[in-house]
């Protein structure tokens, strides 16, 4: 399969190498190279022994950065602590926050629970 434009990621621990590494592998699996139009990079090649992931490069609207996931369950946070969560990503999206709570059920349909999230891990095209 021909790749475009590509990029190297070099994780600074096991843990967040093998989170990023297995989300890819379950999008892989998947056939997923977009949720509600919002570009997913394509892993070329991981390494093991330097943690680092040869991926594609993605333009907006895009959702990336899988280091700080939780697999197969949603982390058991206190309900204060959601909260608290949700308020904080409501005030960085604004009236985009519905359609980030939209991918990231999507993601949690495979089992990819995305807690670390941002406008700049999930852009939109403007």
């Amino acid at each position: 399969m021909p790749f475009g434009r590509r990029t190297i990621k070099a994780l600074n621990s096991a843990d967040f190498y093998l989170r990023e590494r297995a989300v890819y592998e379950r999008l892989r699996n998947a056939g997923v190279a977009e949720v509600m139009g919002f570009h997913v990079p394509q892993v070329i090649r991981a390494d093991d022994d330097l943690w680092v992931i040869e991926m594609t490069i993605v333009t907006r609207p895009f959702v990336l950065d899988f280091a700080g996931v939780y697999l197969g369950s949603r982390p058991e946070f206190s309900a204060e602590i959601w909260t608290e969560w949700e308020a904080q990503k409501r005030e960085q999206f604004g009236e985009r926050w519905r359609t980030v709570e939209r991918v990231v059920a999507i993601f949690e349909d495979w089992g990819i629970y995305l807690v670390d999230i941002t406008p700049s891990n999930i852009a939109f095209a403007d």
